[in-house]
């Protein structure tokens, strides 16, 4: 049976939630789970680069 962990993010970035992530997943595997990693942006379209933070 699998099991999800989810890791979600406000609107600021650089809260490091991607290295925390690859740390867990690196670690859980060590640990002997097999881990796949998916990355969900709702922002298919859309530079979030020239979006403003209140968006």
């Amino acid at each position: 049976m699998s099991k999800l962990i989810v890791v979600t993010g406000g609107v600021c970035s650089s809260l490091g939630k991607g290295v925390a992530t690859a740390s867990l997943a690196s670690l859980l595997e060590k640990a002997g789970l097999k881990i796949a990693l998916m990355k969900c942006d709702p922002y298919i379209n859309v530079d979030a680069g020239n979006m403003s933070p209140y968006q």
